[in-house]
């Protein structure tokens, strides 16, 4: 009897011995890991028990709570420097993990020990119906076949309806020291093998044709962010080891108002019917909350594309030949020539007896007008006579020569060039350019929902009363080719078509103006997916290897270099309506002065005819 009741007290010793040494061992573990700040032990354990951990952690600050889900750290913007200490005896623990939820897999690490059962099967067991994704961070100490000796493992699984995988041992504690058995201590390096594991991905389709030509690069044009993103797919599960089964939506996925869930590959993103976002898709501020942005995968965007118009579009090519100074130093000119004549002039019919053909008095007005017709080389109508008034003339003429011949070649080399003046969306909202957009589900949400005044602007009054307004990519590459149009398409299949269809002197002066002012798009994942951060270094290989970068130059083109020089351009009413305005405006003006001065030579003859016929009323009276 008293045999078995030493047994027992030494059976307890050891027991509470061990217990000591486990709190010991995941004191050790956290100062080994080094980059947790703020570490957690949500345990049952009693004041004893706390107070040794507390003091075998020593230098770090340590936070006691109950197994309840209030004390993990859900709102922490810091949760990845977060070290969950829990014990596998506690009654509670189970739910608490079962209610961690994505904190289980993601950002937050654990160590897990039991303080009554040792065993490192009983720990599998216990972590067999959890969520240890592969992301995970949990390491749990479990007792090792030497004596005295505990062994820290990890586990993972691919999904919850696959096995645990057993990694191998990250080290053990002997003799109060931690000994690593590994070199890397990266998780999503050393879990890049998937074993042939299922992962589904989402593949936005607009073309029911594009499901013949995925892999043969054929019709590039079509849906050609998903073709180039597919082949990314493939490589990317390839360099995983993994396997894929896509699936086909329609859209890239926008959210319904009303129930505020979204359509479309992110839809299956967010319903956990997809792990891969298989088509890159634009960076808004309504999607962050629901996927996850990895890598930028296709540098490419949507932009207003045109052919720059002519500079008589745009700009008034009569006023271009000279700068504001070189102008007024004309109009100047003009006018102190017209003094200086006019003042010869009047000394000339004072003092002498040069007359102009007339004997009225030269006036100022009769001078500028003169002046003027010799600045528009239409001549003189006065012929001068007195060597003053000669060498003044002459003098405006050759100075106006020059000025007109220069003015002359200016014009001719104005009409011929392209303007360069739109280079905004306000720009393009003022100018004479229509607007539309290429026949996609993206360009008709953003055009539909945009909120922007001057985006908003254009799309009211350039395309929203339009059955044109969006039109198939060869309809709007062609109208881009006859010019005064612009055409909001990805510019990687755009440039596609141009470099088949136009000629060399056609593909100059082509012009961009981005709408969306959005960067280029990226690859992505659901939110908090377990796959997060090894897709993400996939990714990243396959852009440093150069793989990225080779399918990019087999699907897109480039913009076309302008090698053939422009051709000539003939003149049409555009170039010269300023002029015939002007020409309009003096008809109108000389026709309005003509009825004034017509209406009051009327009513003076009137007014003379009563004169006349009141005086003779009253010499008959008289």
């Amino acid at each position: 009897m008293r045999f078995q009741v030493v047994l027992l007290v030494i059976s307890v010793a050891a027991l509470h011995s061990c217990e000591g040494q486990l709190l010991t061992v995941a004191a050790n573990l956290i100062h080994c890991l080094r980059y947790p700040v703020r570490v957690s032990a949500l345990t049952c354990w009693n004041t004893t028990e706390k107070l040794q951990f507390w003091n075998e952690i020593r230098t770090r600050q340590v936070h006691f709570g109950g197994e309840d889900t209030t004390y993990l750290p859900w709102n922490d913007h810091n949760q990845q420097q977060n070290m969950i200490v829990i014990d596998a005896a506690c009654a509670r623990t189970k739910q608490l993990l079962k209610d961690a939820g994505q904190l289980l897999y993601y950002r937050v690490k654990w160590i897990l020990v039991n303080s009554r059962n040792f065993d490192c099967k009983q720990m599998l067991e216990f972590l067999s119906d959890l969520q240890v994704l592969i992301s995970n961070e949990i390491y749990y100490i479990c007792a090792a076949k030497k004596i005295n000796e505990f062994s820290i493992m990890q586990v993972y699984r691919h999904a919850i309806s696959t096995d645990l995988i057993e990694e191998q041992s990250f080290g053990y504690w002997r003799r109060g020291m931690i000994v690593k058995l590994r070199t890397n201590s990266i998780a999503a390096i050393r879990r890049q093998n998937l074993n042939r594991f299922k992962l589904r991905a989402s593949l936005v389709i607009t073309h029911n044709d594009t499901m013949n030509h995925l892999e043969d690069y054929r019709d590039k044009q079509v849906d050609t962010i998903t073709k180039k993103n597919y082949f990314l797919t493939l490589y990317l599960v390839q360099s995983l080891n993994a396997t894929v089964q896509f699936s086909y939506v329609n859209s890239w996925g926008y959210r319904n108002p009303e129930t505020g869930r979204f359509s479309g590959m992110i839809g299956e993103l967010q319903n956990d019917q997809a792990d891969l976002g298989g088509t890159a898709l634009f960076f808004t501020a309504d999607r962050i909350k629901e996927i996850d942005y990895l890598s930028m995968t296709t540098p490419t965007r949507a932009k207003f594309i045109f052919r720059s118009p002519k500079l008589s579009v745009t700009d008034n090519v009569f006023l271009l030949p000279f700068t504001g100074p070189v102008w007024l130093c004309i109009i100047s000119f003009i006018l102190l020539s017209a003094v200086l004549l006019l003042i010869i002039m009047l000394v000339e019919y004072t003092y002498t007896s040069v007359r102009y053909g007339h004997s009225v008095r030269p006036n100022l007005l009769d001078t500028i007008m003169n002046m003027f017709g010799t600045s528009c080389q239409q001549g003189s109508y006065l012929e001068p006579k007195s060597l003053p008034a000669r060498c003044l003339i002459l003098l405006s003429l050759i100075v106006l020569m020059f000025l007109y011949a220069s003015y002359s070649a200016n014009i001719v080399a104005l009409i011929q060039s392209p303007s360069t003046r739109i280079r905004s969306l306000q720009d393009l909202l003022s100018s004479r350019l229509a607007t539309g957009a290429e026949d996609t589900v993206y360009n008709k949400y953003y055009f539909t929902h945009e909120t922007e005044p001057v985006r908003k602007a254009i799309y009211d009054r350039k395309m929203r009363d339009r059955e044109d307004a969006f039109i198939p990519l060869v309809e709007g590459v062609q109208k881009i080719r006859e010019g005064l149009y612009a055409f909001h398409v990805e510019l990687g299949v755009c440039y596609k078509v141009i470099s088949e269809t136009y000629q060399e002197d056609e593909k100059c002066g082509l012009q961009e103006i981005e709408y969306l002012n959005i960067i280029d798009p990226y690859y992505a994942v659901k939110k908090n997916s377990s796959f997060r951060e090894i897709v993400r270094l996939a990714l990243f290989r396959l852009r440093e290897f150069g793989i990225q970068d080779r399918e990019h130059s087999m699907i897109y083109t480039a913009k076309p270099r302008c090698t053939g020089g422009s051709s000539f351009i003939p003149v049409s009413i555009v170039d010269v309506w300023p002029a015939l305005m002007l020409l309009a405006w003096g008809f109108g003006i000389s026709t309005g002065m003509f009825l004034v001065e017509k209406l009051l030579t009327m009513a003076r003859k009137r007014n003379q005819v009563a004169d006349a016929n009141g005086a003779f009323f009253k010499r008959s009276l008289m």
